[in-house]
């Protein structure tokens, strides 16, 4: 009791516990990151064997608990104090203690970031189930970013949770009234749908995933369907600047698939923090 006193009363230990827990999270995060699409491979590698009436083979465990971390380039088992957020790969200068090799800079990268947002949160929002609730998004937008990036997938299995979260939380208000959320989920889904089929019927080509979709379902259901104007908006002019940058510092050609799930949550945590001043700046800009 005194702890959760200490949370309600004092603010900055809120940020600093809130911080702390999302380094602590984001070490979690990069596991999820790595792991769940090659779960995700090796599910579908076996529900194709099932559809040919191929024997599966009993593969090792692999899931987000089994088997313990290891380097990806020698298979050395990591040892605990070397995952400590952030200071593990400080202390490693990037390598691999075993083999050398160098670790991926997402991983503190990850880590700094969540801790970095979460404190933000906690100090938007304050104590309250508002931030909390606000943080189950964060990281859920921040792990689906990472693995859209890495691999242009946006896994079933934190989406529907994530919009389903946000319909029970607004039955409750926390975010918008239970109507708003579900016109989100609604809006949001059909208006990348079509976006997805008028495209397809002008191009002949596929511009983006069902995970879109069902991401902006998700922002739409913790949001309300008022914001997704905004974050569809924000998400479309940071996937375009980035796009046109990569073209020409990179030369990527227009072809070149991007994901556009990092820009969706971008946009759906700058409506969720400032939708006020960005509409009123908007606003200004045209008047």
């Amino acid at each position: 009791m005194a702890f959760i006193n200490s949370l309600q009363t004092s603010a900055d230990f809120f940020i600093l516990f809130s911080t702390v827990l999302g380094l602590i999270l984001g070490s979690f995060l990069n596991v999820v990151i790595y792991r769940l699409p090659i779960m995700m491979e090796r599910e579908w590698h076996q529900q194709c064997a099932e559809l040919r009436g191929e024997p599966i083979e009993n593969a090792p465990t692999f899931n987000l608990a089994t088997p313990r971390s290891i380097c990806p380039h020698c298979g050395h088992k990591i040892p605990f104090f070397q995952n400590i957020p952030i200071l593990g790969y400080l202390l490693l200068r990037g390598r691999c203690a075993h083999c050398h090799a160098h670790i991926s800079l997402r991983y503190p990268l990850v880590e700094a970031l969540t801790g970095a947002l979460s404190g933000f949160v906690a100090w938007y929002f304050g104590f309250g189930g508002m931030a909390f609730a606000a943080l189950i998004f964060l990281w859920s937008l921040i792990a689906l970013t990472f693995i859209d990036l890495n691999t242009q997938l946006l896994p079933d299995s934190i989406t529907q949770p994530l919009l389903w979260a946000g319909l029970i939380l607004n039955l409750h208000g926390v975010f918008t009234d239970i109507y708003s959320s579900l016109m989100g989920a609604v809006v949001g889904y059909l208006t990348l749908w079509g976006v997805y089929w008028l495209f397809k019927l002008v191009t002949g080509k596929e511009g983006m995933g069902y995970g879109d979709f069902k991401l902006l379902a998700a922002i739409g259901a913790w949001l309300g369907w008022q914001l997704l104007p905004l974050v569809i908006l924000l998400s479309s002019l940071m996937g375009a600047t980035v796009g046109i940058i990569l073209m020409v510092v990179r030369n990527h050609f227009k072809d070149t698939a991007i994901p556009f799930g990092p820009y969706l949550a971008g946009g759906g945590l700058i409506a969720l923090f400032w939708d006020k001043q960005v509409n009123q700046t908007y606003l200004a800009l045209f008047q």
